[in-house]
């Protein structure tokens, strides 16, 4: 099968995400939940520094603690991980629910991360530890490890594709969780980039037109007026890529798994998802 087809299916998956989001406007509260969550915590850790400063900017510096550092690092990733996973596993059991024709509400995805809560704290404590270790190596190895924690990363991602569907429904650890996403993506994987990059192409294009209303704001309006409606717009494309994106994980993961449902067809994402040739 061509790039050219395998991209143009990609197109079609991530067409019909954004459909099935559209039938469910409801499920878009799960990715700014999450990302208004990362604020406060972001927020709450700057405080932390700026008060062990004495609130004044002068005294801030690097600890020579090299040790505390990377301790207060790794809960800074153990907080981001758990909310970004306890959102989007909120996210895909809806999908889950829709797919299956049931009625979706906000309040089951909730429910559901909650009754799988342990299990999204041991995953945000191995991807954490992942992390930290990337980021040990990006900073003690010079340029090398920048492209080195580069392709780590890509290989983690690939190999995590299906962490969080799989921890919700197959009920295995951390670990099991990631050797049978790895499974999954050995069976079902193929060389197409169509879907991903389809998303990629729709965000930037997003962007470019939100650029046009923003210059016009600024220039008949405000600067101001013209920046502030343009990081609104920002913030608001974020929330729907990464509801349609975790759409489309869900999406793949039930195809692959045989559980079908009636928006998105096995040829189509076989396609994408191909057995690699022996």
């Amino acid at each position: 099968m061509s790039f050219t087809t395998r991209f143009s299916n990609g197109w079609t998956i991530a067409q019909t995400s954004f459909k099935v989001l559209r039938a469910n406007k409801q499920l878009i509260i799960f990715p700014v939940l999450s990302a208004i969550s990362l604020i406060l915590v972001l927020g709450s850790f700057f405080v932390a520094v700026f008060a062990g400063a004495d609130w004044d900017f002068d005294n801030l510096r690097y600890s020579d603690n090299r040790l505390l550092d990377y301790g207060l690092l790794f809960l800074f990733y153990v907080v981001n991980y758990f909310i970004v996973v306890f959102f989007n596993m909120a996210l895909i059991h809806c999908s889950r629910l829709y797919f299956a024709g049931e009625e979706v509400t906000a309040q089951d995805g909730i429910n559901f991360s909650l009754s799988r809560i342990g299990v999204i704290f041991s995953w945000s404590v191995i991807a954490a530890t992942v992390g930290l270790v990337l980021r040990m190596i990006q900073e003690n190895v010079g340029s090398l490890g920048k492209i080195l924690t580069g392709l780590i990363g890509m290989v983690w991602s690939i190999a995590t594709f299906f962490v969080v569907p799989v921890i919700a429904y197959e009920k295995l650890g951390p670990i099991d969780a990631v050797n049978r996403s790895m499974q999954l993506m050995r069976e079902k994987w193929g060389e197409s980039l169509g879907a991903g990059f389809s998303f990629v192409l729709m965000h930037f294009l997003a962007i470019l037109l939100l650029a046009v209303p923003a210059f016009i704001i600024a220039a008949t309006v405000h600067v101001l007026a013209g920046v502030a409606f343009f990081i609104l717009g920002i913030f608001l494309l974020s929330a729907i890529f990464s509801a349609v994106r975790t759409i489309f994980i869900s999406a793949v993961y039930n195809n692959v798994t045989g559980n079908l449902d009636d928006h998105f067809s096995q040829q189509l994402v076989d396609s994408l998802f191909v057995e690699k040739r022996k």
